[in-house]
């Protein structure tokens, strides 16, 4: 057992650091514009949909077309079960849950909105987390900060007491504003002390924390 250490709780994205998501989501929004008679995506709107809400993501790829609202009602009816097969668990994150469990918080802080319970219980990841923010709780989605203030006040800790393991521009500002400790997942480019390449170094990070302790 962890007597002593100075945070108490782990935040986590979905997209790109839980998972390998990236075919899933062009599957899913190519099969919508699809649904229109519209052409597939391009590469800069397959950028754009891996950090946006499904809300955002849909008015950016049906903008210029009449299709923008009948676009977001035939979404949130849909079946996503047919697209979590695609998504691909990240090395090491469940024996990274696994190790946390007994000592940590455990939180989801995403832009996803209506998935991410089904996605969780597909991958059997539903029980170790306390507590999941979607961008259909809060009223402004990352990069604002609600939902890290949300997980914050569900574990009554202040800022930090916590850390956010994230892998995009939108997550860095978003642990910024939150005043957040940030840990850059595979991307090097994010300002940060901590950029790590595989979930199980996340244990490093906050045995350091309890050394500091």
């Amino acid at each position: 057992m962890i007597a002593r250490k100075k945070i108490s709780a782990v935040i986590f994205d979905c997209d790109g650091v839980m998972f390998d998501s990236r075919q899933a989501n062009i599957n899913f929004y190519n099969h919508l514009l699809g649904h229109f008679g519209l052409p597939p995506m391009a590469e800069d709107a397959i950028s754009f949909i891996h950090m946006h809400t499904a809300d955002e993501s849909v008015r950016h790829i049906f903008r210029g077309t009449p299709y923008v609202e009948e676009a977001q009602a035939y979404r949130m009816e849909m079946d996503y079960s047919p697209f979590m097969k695609n998504m691909i668990i990240e090395p090491g994150l469940k024996e990274l849950l696994r190790w946390l469990a007994p000592e940590f918080g455990i939180a989801i802080a995403t832009n996803r909105s209506n998935t991410i319970g089904d996605v969780l219980e597909y991958h059997s990841l539903a029980e170790f987390f306390d507590i999941v923010v979607s961008s259909l709780d809060v009223h402004k989605p990352k990069p604002n900060p609600e939902s890290i203030f949300m997980i914050l006040e569900f574990f009554k800790i202040n800022a930090d007491q916590s850390i956010y393991v994230g892998d995009s521009q939108v997550d860095y500002e978003t642990a910024k504003a939150a005043t957040v400790p940030f840990v850059s997942y595979q991307n090097e480019e994010l300002e940060t002390p901590w950029k790590i390449k595989n979930l199980l170094e996340v244990k490093e990070i906050l045995l350091q924390y309890l050394l500091r302790g």
